[in-house]
């Protein structure tokens, strides 16, 4: 059947994005590809490739987050053939960053890619930002 289990890899993924906003990558780390073209663009710098940096990314991402509360998913749009599939959300949360004191709402627009890895879905690709609303065209000047 084509894409079996692909939910419930997202599912668990999900649960690791949980633990990830209360600081704790290791869930996280172990859904992700070990393969050399794994990338994570997340929005705290440029894109990682690479397990060694995407592990790099994703540490230093969750160590700068706490006290995170579960995040509700709004999936926008979904895909799965036999060896390869996405999901496109919004995640919402709550949790402390930084050295803030106060817990704030987190929201980002995320697109995740899967691949089948002898038998397993493994994420080959995550990009996370927060555009969730319209911006100026202005907003895109860049660096």
């Amino acid at each position: 059947m084509p894409g079996s289990g692909f939910e419930q890899a997202v599912e668990l993924y999900h649960q690791a994005l949980d633990a990830f906003v209360r600081g704790d990558a290791g869930p996280d780390k172990k859904l992700f590809s070990r393969r050399d073209d794994v990338t994570l663009a997340n929005p705290l710098g440029p894109p990682a490739r690479g397990w060694n940096e995407v592990e790099k990314t994703m540490e230093a991402a969750a160590a700068l987050l706490r006290e995170g509360e579960p995040i509700r998913f709004e999936r926008i749009s979904a895909y799965v053939a036999e060896d390869l599939g996405y999901i496109v959300e919004i995640e919402r949360t709550r949790g402390k960053i930084g050295a803030a004191a106060d817990a704030v709402p987190l929201s980002l627009r995320a697109t995740t890619i899967f691949r089948l890895e002898d038998g397993q879905w493994k994420i080959a690709h995550r990009h996370a930002d927060p555009i969730i609303s319209p911006r100026p065209v202005e907003s895109i000047v860049g660096e």
